[in-house]
């Protein structure tokens, strides 16, 4: 991508670390059989059919209709209708989450300490979530707290947890692709240029749900850890010294 392309609409320039785990993350899902490459050349972008189960899923479900909270923003929006959805962060150390996060961090080849909290989104009708990029500006207010916390979002990992009978699409408007909610379908794309900045070209949205209610869930990563001192001890019936970070 050109700078002429993304000029006025991201900050931050091109980095070698996010470039290396760019090219190591889709060398690893090249290579996956179950993987498939999106119709885009605008981004690094890939779908793994049926990656959660029909029982992961309505764990999920039940998981975010029992914890979940008005969708926030990082960066103050003069829209009301910008994000209207509603979020819950999963207990990430609980077994069934843990498990859901070790397979998606496998999937990727990307530490699980530089990834985010897993969280659940719930979209009823007429809800949605604008266009919007899901890097972090660089020039932000907010930019020197990202840094302590792992630094930039490399790539998205995000799984619908049902069908919806109308609405509800994830649009890549810069992309030019769109994704159906589909029971079980995780989406993973790369939020920067092979070069390691941050690709305009990601800009997607959450479209308007017409009928039903959406659920999905979505995972961050970061170029470095965004848990420190990442140590845990396996006990029978449990995990002990979890880091506390939910």
């Amino acid at each position: 991508m050109s700078k002429n392309k993304n000029e006025g609409r991201v900050s931050g320039g091109p980095s070698p670390v996010r470039a290396r785990i760019g090219r190591d993350v889709s060398s690893r899902l090249e290579a996956n059989p179950d993987v498939r490459r999106a119709k885009t050349d605008a981004a690094q972008m890939y779908t793994c059919p049926d990656f959660l189960s029909a029982d992961e899923c309505d764990t999920l479900i039940e998981l975010i209709d029992s914890n979940s909270r008005p969708s926030t923003l990082l960066a103050v929006s003069q829209d009301p209708d910008y994000r209207t959805s509603h979020s819950s962060d999963l207990h990430r150390w609980s077994e069934e989450i843990l498990t859901i996060d070790r397979r998606i961090a496998d999937l990727l080849g990307i530490p699980e300490e530089n990834a985010e909290t897993l969280q659940g989104q719930r979209y009823a009708v007429n809800q949605q979530f604008r266009a919007h990029c899901d890097y972090f500006q660089e020039s932000s207010d907010y930019w020197p707290k990202m840094k302590e916390t792992g630094g930039q979002r490399t790539w998205t990992a995000m799984a619908y947890l049902n069908d919806v009978p109308e609405g509800g699409a994830t649009w890549f408007p810069r992309a030019g692709i769109r994704f159906k909610p589909k029971r079980g379908l995780l989406v993973v794309w790369n939020n920067m240029t092979p070069d390691g900045t941050p690709n305009y070209d990601t800009l997607h949205e959450g479209m308007r749900v017409l009928e039903g209610t959406k659920y999905i869930v979505t995972k961050w990563f970061r170029e470095g850890q965004w848990i420190k001192d990442y140590i845990q001890t396996y006990v029978a019936g449990g995990i002990e010294n979890a880091p506390g970070t939910d």
